[in-house]
């Protein structure tokens, strides 16, 4: 059966199917010994040779997912040019070639989940499904109804103005609130530039629910197997 050949890079779990897109367009990927560089090529998973950086790829590897609570300091990526420490450091005993769902910033903590899931991983990032993402904020200062209105109808960032989110103040302390916000986009340090954009820098950030699943008491730096009723319902919401 013919498929898009960044499906079947998907699928095989080399990369998301838009990372598997640019290592086509990058000539890392051969079919049957002739290089591709073009999107949109058909390929048999089960008859044609597929290599990418001249190995074999194999749609024989078990698919595996993890939550992680990422510590700060550690980049959410597969490698760093500039030598920092990524999530994948993290994972010395698997053996699957894992990559991250989405992005956590360097100083920001919490639940990142990870998999060689390609489509998966795809669907989980595409903006269309709106996955919900629930973090918590300790920020200066306590926001005021002015404050929590602009998070709570969209706020003007330099990308254009965002999504509504939900906000709620947990505590407010030596003058410094816990809050905990929902967004359903995926904008570069999105949380922290809607808080500075309201007057309330944050102080610290961690994320603490990707759609069904949440971080719990994991603790910092350490991963867990996603259960299968975890797998369940992130299928439930993205079939929705």
């Amino acid at each position: 059966m013919l498929e898009r050949l960044q499906k079947v890079l998907a699928q095989a779990g080399v990369a998301s199917r838009r990372q598997s897109e640019v290592l086509i367009t990058q000539g890392k990927v051969s079919v049957n010994g002739q290089k591709v560089t073009e999107l949109g090529v058909k390929v048999d998973p089960d008859e044609d040779i597929i290599l990418v950086n001249n190995k074999p790829i194999s749609l024989e590897d078990k698919k595996v997912y993890f939550a992680l609570n990422k510590p700060a300091g550690y980049i959410s990526s597969v490698k760093d040019p500039q030598g920092r420490p990524t999530v994948l450091d993290l994972f010395p005993d698997v053996k699957e070639r894992i990559y991250p769902v989405g992005r956590l910033d360097y100083e920001t903590e919490g639940l990142l989940i990870l998999t060689n899931d390609g489509e998966l991983t795809n669907a989980l990032t595409h903006p269309s499904h709106e996955i919900s993402k629930i973090y918590s904020a300790r920020v200066q200062g306590t926001p005021g109804i002015g404050a929590i209105k602009k998070l709570t109808k969209g706020v003007q960032l330099e990308d254009g103005i965002t999504a509504p989110a939900r906000v709620e103040i947990k505590e407010v302390t030596k003058g410094k609130a816990l809050m905990e916000i929902e967004i359903h986009e995926g904008r570069n340090r999105q949380v922290r530039r809607m808080l500075e954009a309201v007057g309330h820098p944050v102080v610290y950030l961690k994320r603490i629910q990707v759609g069904p699943v949440k971080l719990g008491n994991l603790s910092l730096g350490q991963y867990r197997p996603l259960s299968s009723n975890e797998l369940r319902e992130l299928k439930k919401v993205l079939n929705k």
